[in-house]
């Protein structure tokens, strides 16, 4: 057991990095580590089989960990792109892959199977490869993740109906069986969700109470766990049940530290599914028939791609990230294997169709990670459209940017009813906006033409009110004082650094984002401790008009950098002393405090 483990570790230290460093992402580094090590490979691992099965917990806990990070509600926010964008996919998949199937020769049954197994993608790989590249939250990373998800839900009902498919191609099984299996997993479904609801946060908060992190470690996989053999005891998917769970859990308040006990688990398991997956591909099939082989894979491949070209396209995606949809979903995935598997013995499929499935479905999962890096070096199409033409008569502030931050200064200058002029880049965001009535254009304010057009020479005041990216804001400020220079501009900055060079530019109020929260807060944290509200005030004034000067300091010294590192070390050690000070001046009058308090 621990020359395997061993073995594992070793193949993924050796792949990984190199796949990474490659630019082909984590992914395609385990199931190449898995294809090395395994059967097809040099024939180090043997039992493949109970390798994925164990392995598969780590999907379990990535499904458990994404329902944490997805609130009931916001589910219900999301239901016209789950079940829109997600049911569109699943259906013209699956009747475009059963077509195909039918056309090769299968029965309509099979062939229906088959399409629907098909129309499946890899939650695991997807959600991985788009996280690594930090595009979950992109347009093509939330369609993805909507159909992901409705198609997770779309298995439950499928898994109990093929056992009512086995009559109709000479199987004994079906009927009430099948029936009776359907309840039973409804009866499942309800529980989870019913003891997730009530049940789970009084047995979390007891064991919170023991005050012992490797037991609430302990409980977290317990209930990882125990819903899984629940779901996978009626028959139903392992991963859906943990997604339940995660879910109810979501808006409680063991939500982050059962994340953060889940997640070394959930990383390595996944890394070991998908080397399971790479181990499981069947390479004397491959060698034995390849044309065959390939030519499933590019079918599938091609058909899925366009199936999510096009559902991307209807439900309002720009070129570019329909696209990025189409390479990221378009391979089979794992729950396909439990789909065949079951078909196959429930007598729908035969295992010849069964194997040739398997290995399509692991090949098209292998291929995906470098067919997504190799589209993704394409020219983008940015999704942009034609800035808006400003007519606006002049107003005393001009806004640029209407973020958090610049629509609380907008919200305050309408309540006191001066009119303003906002210039945003961000198109959804002005989309946003003005359903609240926000008199906001859509428009680069980094351009001249655009700030004439707003009468930003006319403008009492200019606000720079995005900070980042830095090199926008700074190219604004430097265009406004260079060409308006009796406008008055005020911006915000996102570090001290930034600041200076806002004030290089002549920025004639620069106020760092963060500043004056971080104070607000240390005068919450204070008064928490028992320091009198007094003496935070001083102890703050001072340290604001000590910070001020600092500043002032270092701005004509900020751009040597080792003048600026002792600049930091002086002013570091002078705060220190003035304080000392200040409990040293502090302690005669604390004594005599407390010599004429009465002794009780």
């Amino acid at each position: 057991m621990l020359a395997t483990v061993t073995l594992f570790l070793a193949a993924a230290v050796l792949f990984v990095p190199l796949f990474k460093r490659l630019g082909l992402g984590a992914v395609l580094g385990y199931l190449a580590a898995g294809l090395a090590i395994g059967p097809g490979g040099f024939g180090l691992i043997g039992d493949v089989e109970s390798i994925l099965h164990a392995s598969e917990f780590g999907v379990v806990l990535l499904m458990f960990v994404i329902g944490l990070e997805l609130q009931p509600a916001r589910l219900w926010a999301l239901r016209t792109s789950v079940f829109g964008t997600g049911g569109l996919q699943v259906l013209f998949s699956t009747i475009a892959l059963g077509g195909a199937a039918l056309a090769f020769g299968l029965d309509p049954v099979p062939a229906l199977v088959v399409g629907f197994g098909l129309a499946m993608s890899s939650t695991a790989l997807v959600l991985q490869m788009l996280g690594e590249r930090k595009e979950l939250t992109d347009r093509h990373g939330r369609a993805a993740f909507a159909i992901l998800l409705f198609q997770d839900i779309s298995v439950i009902p499928f898994l109990a109906v093929i056992p009512l498919l086995a009559p109709h191609v000479g199987g004994e099984h079906g009927g009430a069986g099948g029936i009776n299996g359907a309840l039973i997993a409804l009866g499942a479904l309800a529980l989870v969700i019913v003891g997730g609801r009530y049940a789970l946060r009084p047995v979390l908060r007891a064991v919170a109470a023991v005050d012992m992190p490797e037991v609430f470690t302990a409980m977290a996989l317990l209930l990882v766990a125990g819903t899984a053999v629940l779901m996978e005891s009626v028959g139903l998917s392992l991963s859906l049940g943990a997604f339940l769970a995660g879910m109810l859990l979501a808006d409680s308040e063991y939500r982050h530290e059962l994340q953060a006990d889940i997640e070394p688990f959930k990383g390595l398991l996944l890394g070991l599914f998908f080397m399971a997956v790479g181990m499981g591909t069947n390479v004397g099939l491959v060698a034995s028939e390849p044309l065959t082989v390939l030519g499933l894979v590019a079918g599938l491949l091609g058909i899925k791609m366009t199936v999510l070209f096009a559902v991307g396209r209807f439900t309002g995606l720009k070129n570019d990230p329909a696209r990025r949809l189409a390479f990221a979903a378009s391979q089979g995935g794992e729950f396909a294997f439990v789909l065949f598997g079951v078909a196959a013995t429930a007598g729908v499929l035969s295992p010849e169709v069964q194997a040739l499935m398997v290995v399509t479905v692991t090949a098209s999962m292998i291929l995906t990670p470098p067919l997504y890096a190799l589209q993704s070096r394409w020219g983008e199409e940015p999704e942009t459209r034609p800035f808006d033409e400003i007519v606006v008569p002049e107003t005393p502030v001009v806004l640029a940017g209407f973020g958090p931050f610049g629509q609380i200064i907008g919200r305050v200058l309408r309540m006191r009813g001066i009119p303003y002029t906002v210039l945003e880049r961000d198109w959804q965001q002005v989309d946003f906006v003005r359903q609240f009535g926000n008199p906001v254009f859509y428009s680069d304010a980094t351009r001249l033409e655009v700030l004439r057009a707003a009468h930003v020479g006319k403008a009492q005041l200019f606000v720079v009110s995005v900070a980042e990216p830095e090199d926008v804001s700074l190219r604004i400020a430097e265009t406004v004082r260079k060409h308006f220079p009796n406008t008055r501009v005020f911006a915000v900055a996102r570090t001290r650094a930034h600041a200076m060079q806002l004030t290089d530019l002549g920025v004639h109020k620069v106020i760092r984002r963060a500043y004056y929260s971080s104070l607000v807060m240390t005068r919450e944290v204070l008064l928490e401790l028992g320091d009198a509200r007094e003496k935070i005030d001083d102890m703050l004034a001072r340290f604001q008009r000590f910070d001020e000067r600092t500043l002032a300091q270092q701005q004509a010294i900020h751009r040597d950098p080792e003048r600026m590192r002792q600049s930091a070390r002086e002013a570091a050690k002078e705060l220190e002393q003035l304080f000392e000070a200040d409990r040293e001046s502090q302690e005669p009058e604390r004594e005599a405090t407390n010599a004429q308090a009465p002794v009780s």
